[in-house]
């Protein structure tokens, strides 16, 4: 909790020089962002899975999982300032020798297998699944917060991508899910 708090500290503090998260979410820091990135290691598939969180931002759901999370976890960001204060951020936290943080586009990315994909507020199911699945294996477990679209966005991804899919109630947002998805592939 101690570790949470002075990220939370921090990020405040780089809120005012970069809109790391919008000014209302401010006031709600703990439920709308820690809590709920929190929330998705209920579904890991084990404590020492390899964790890949693309778009990471403002380290949503990514540092939060690396805080409470004994396994290495990769945060993929594009945004050189959001990236430079992940790295802060890591290094404050304590976590930084099994976070790697790499700066750039996803597409740009060196291919590595992960047992978990995370993305959060980042893009479209079935973007997401184009994006991700050189980081995948059949195995690779995809958590993926959606909100009150996870449905629809499920819908939209059906068309094109097959594989393992449920919807988990997310624990911040009585309306919101969570997309927890396996064995994903694009149809044939």
């Amino acid at each position: 909790m101690a570790r949470l708090r002075s990220f939370e500290t921090l990020l405040r503090d780089e809120n005012e020089f970069q809109n790391l998260v919008s000014k209302p979410s401010l006031g709600r820091l703990w439920a709308r962002h820690i809590a709920d990135s929190a929330q998705l290691l209920l579904h890991a598939p084990n404590p020492q899975s390899k964790w890949l969180d693309l778009g990471s931002g403002a380290g949503f759901p990514g540092l939060v999982v690396a805080v409470l999370h004994p396994g290495p976890v990769t945060l993929i960001e594009e945004r050189r300032l959001r990236s430079d204060f992940l790295r802060r951020a890591a290094d404050m936290l304590g976590v930084a020798e099994r976070v790697e943080i790499v700066a750039g586009r996803a597409e740009r990315a060196a291919a590595a297998p992960n047992d978990v994909i995370s993305a959060r507020a980042f893009a479209p199911l079935p973007r997401l699944f184009e994006l991700g699945t050189r980081f995948s294996t059949p195995n690779t477990r995809w958590i993926l917060p959606k909100g009150r679209s996870a449905q629809s966005e499920l819908d939209a991804a059906l068309g094109s991508w097959q594989g393992d899919f449920r919807l988990e109630p997310s624990m911040t947002d009585p309306e919101a899910r969570i997309v927890v998805a396996e064995r994903v592939k694009r149809k044939r």
